[in-house]
């Protein structure tokens, strides 16, 4: 298993060496926003109006109770079939190109692909993970500033602050199939044994990273599916972030996209290959500048 682990670990992404290439903006140039809010989105034509609408409406009121608070929203369509790229359009011609911007990838790389990408591009000094689905309400941004507030000082400028639905687990087990219980609890055992063990929700898709912590994290990162937000915390606690997890406020939404058996299945191999890779010397942490 270490021997297949070895030789099928993948290069470093792509998107570190070639985003300092171009014009555009990318993560290694020092920040020019307050906040940058990254959103990926796969076949989300339905869901993400809801949630887009949630967040520009707090963004925008919180801009004209402060106007020095300034914001970006990249909304990442990661190869839909559906119709989510013309909604997210819809969205940069009312409130504008410099606040909400469109990264439309052509085949479809899972969340962890389309979140790097979104980060990769961003201008903020704080940069947060949001799902479409809006399932975490986006007023809770304030909790997580909150945790990352309180991590201060953070070292060379680097802090994780993770929402969390753990405070709610026991709710979720009464409204769970026995079958779905006991995969999550072979899921957190995974997590904990093999990768991280300080964070008890390692899944929840609202996170919020200082600028270096983005850069230092996300330029080391290969899962590019499901299990993308372990190998970040992963990467995080070798590096020493501190990482804070604060509880937030989360519905289940339908529709989501992840199919039970197979998504836990493909996670937990997700799991034992980070560890692995890392251990085995296939992967390697490398510190990275700002310009």
């Amino acid at each position: 298993i270490c021997i297949i682990a070895h030789v099928t670990a993948k290069t470093m992404p792509h998107e570190d060496a070639e985003c300092r290439k171009g014009s555009a903006p990318n993560l290694h140039d020092p920040a020019t926003r307050e906040l940058s809010v990254v959103v990926p989105s796969y076949n989300e034509e339905n869901r993400l109006p809801l949630m887009m609408d949630e967040a520009l409406d707090y963004l925008e009121k919180r801009q004209k109770q402060d106007p020095s608070f300034t914001y970006e929203v990249i909304v990442v369509n990661d190869g839909s079939k559906d119709q989510t790229a013309k909604v997210a359009k819809e969205y940069c011609k009312k409130y504008g190109s410099d606040k909400v911007r469109l990264i439309s990838l052509e085949k479809n790389r899972g969340k962890g692909g389309a979140v790097r990408t979104g980060v990769f591009s961003s201008r903020g000094k704080k940069i947060l993970m949001a799902d479409a689905d809006g399932a975490t309400k986006f007023a809770d941004i304030e909790k997580v500033e909150e945790g990352l507030k309180n991590l201060q000082p953070w070292p060379e400028g680097m802090a994780i602050s993770c929402g969390s639905r753990a405070h709610l687990e026991k709710d979720s087990i009464a409204k769970r199939s026995y079958f779905r219980t006991l995969l999550m609890y072979g899921f957190h055992f995974l997590v904990w044994f093999l990768c991280v063990k300080e964070i008890r929700d390692t899944q929840c898709g609202f996170k919020l990273l200082t600028r270096q912590a983005a850069l230092q994290t996300f330029s080391n990162l290969h899962i590019e599916r499901w299990a993308f937000d372990v190998e970040l915390l992963y990467i995080a606690q070798r590096l020493k972030i501190p990482i804070a997890e604060v509880a937030v406020n989360w519905t289940e939404i339908e529709g989501s996209k992840l199919v039970p058996f197979w998504s836990w299945l493909q996670m937990g191999r997700d799991l034992l290959f980070i560890r692995l890779r890392y251990m085995t010397g296939a992967w390697k942490l490398e510190a990275k500048k700002c310009n």
